[in-house]
């Protein structure tokens, strides 16, 4: 039985975290290919205009290939994020290699975080991020739209809450 096949709905992160990371893998790239060519160009300012250019040329394919494998690599890691709200728990599931599956008890959730950074904000999204007793519990939802993410936040601080006061 695939445990990543429950009978629960997933809910999908927001289509503006691909967004957002694909924004990053260009940045981050161009960057480095405007380097590399300038280094190039220096190169045969400076020495002989043949390896500068083939160097420059040589790191602008192996960049244009780290850019097609990043795109790919961003599509099914989106792919790979979801959440389902059940009764007693949340389940988190991520990743499409290595799949990764957490169960959080609402009675065990100490607090909820929602946090937004300057490109998060941004692209208007935010992560939920859920806090245990355990340490090595890392159930995080990243590229959730701030309402939805406040949403999220309150109803799991209320669940907990009510979870744990049974304790």
């Amino acid at each position: 039985m695939d445990p990543f096949a429950l009978e629960d709905r997933w809910t999908p992160v927001s289509p503006r975290l691909r967004s957002l990371r694909l924004t990053v893998l260009t940045g981050v790239l161009g960057t480095l290919a405007l380097l590399a060519g300038a280094a190039g160009v220096l190169m045969a300012v400076l020495d002989d205009p043949g390896p500068g250019l083939i160097g420059a040329g040589a790191a602008l394919v192996v960049l244009g290939g780290l850019y097609l494998l990043g795109r790919r690599l961003i599509r099914r890691n989106y792919e790979a994020w979801g959440y389902a709200e059940r009764d007693e728990d949340l389940l988190v599931v991520r990743g499409w290699l290595f799949r990764r599956l957490v169960v959080v008890p609402y009675g065990r959730m100490q607090f909820v975080d929602v946090t937004a950074g300057p490109l998060e904000r941004r692209f208007h999204l935010a992560t939920v991020q859920l806090h245990t007793a355990a340490a090595a519990s890392d159930a995080r939802i990243p590229g959730l739209p701030p309402d939805e993410a406040q949403r999220l936040r309150d109803t799991l601080a209320r669940l907990g809450e009510a979870r744990s006061a049974g304790l």
